[in-house]
């Protein structure tokens, strides 16, 4: 019974950690897909530009107002639920705070989030047929708009921004799972990450910087699934180079303690 016990308990995990790093890889192919749509189409700047926008191209539309980040966030909470089963055992405490952070983080973004309130409000404006009619529109669209860019928004990556950071500080703790390159990336991503894109000219250079060691974090977090995906791995060592990245060389005993 015992050992049945173990048997599944270990299945759930591997699971865990098949799913996160899936999820940790499928952002890092995004990230440039955003920048490229982000550099070639940019944000208009004026409600009507946003209306034009989505009435021109709905797709670009929709990703210029975030979309993929919306898919970004639910990815990020499974990367964190896979670390947080990866890391609990070195500081439990730490992992359940910034598990739950990130959580919050997400569903305060969610709350943020207008970009199909904008894409219906752009239909509205082009079918208005009064200029009171498009003015109330215009009124609803930069309301919108500040929803967008305001203090959910906001809260939101400041939050992700402190759950990055303990989760590369707990990493740092004990670099039996992960190696020390991947705890200074998360460190240094976070740390950027914690002027919001929001703010500005300023805001915007800090989000893109992070973006670079956030990528490397998110890469190397991502081999939690490729590391533990053969069974081999249970019954042999890995090698001194790969060693400061995964040294761990018994992956059924670490389960079976966790």
């Amino acid at each position: 019974m015992f050992g049945d016990g173990v048997k599944d308990n270990t299945s759930v995990l591997m699971t865990l950690f098949r799913v996160g790093g899936i999820a940790a890889l499928t952002i890092v192919l995004l990230i440039p897909i955003q920048i490229v749509i982000f550099v070639v189409w940019p944000p208009p700047n004026t409600v009507i530009g946003w209306f034009t926008l989505f009435q021109d191209s709905p797709v670009v539309g929709l990703i210029d107002m975030d979309l993929l980040l919306i898919v970004d966030y639910v990815l990020v909470v499974m990367v964190f639920l896979a670390l947080w089963a990866a890391l609990r055992r070195i500081n439990e405490s730490l992992m359940i705070i910034a598990l739950f952070l990130q959580m919050i983080s997400a569903a305060t973004y969610f709350a943020s989030t207008v970009a199909f309130e904008m894409l219906s409000l752009s239909s509205q404006y082009m079918a208005a047929s009064t200029d009171a009619q498009r003015s109330i529109i215009l009124a609803a669209g930069q309301a919108m708009l500040a929803i967008w860019e305001g203090t959910a928004f906001d809260i939101s990556y400041i939050l992700a921004a402190i759950a990055t950071l303990m989760v590369s500080a707990v990493m740092l703790l004990r670099s039996q799972l992960f190696g020390r390159i991947t705890g200074y990336a998360g460190i240094v991503s976070s740390l950027l990450m914690f002027v919001p894109a929001s703010a500005g000219m300023i805001g915007l250079f800090f989000s893109l910087v992070s973006l670079g060691p956030y990528a490397i974090w998110l890469a190397l977090v991502s081999m939690i699934s490729r590391e533990w995906r053969w069974p081999t791995l249970t019954r042999t060592s890995v090698n001194t180079k790969s060693q400061n990245m995964f040294p761990c060389h018994d992956l059924t005993r670490w389960l079976s303690l966790n």
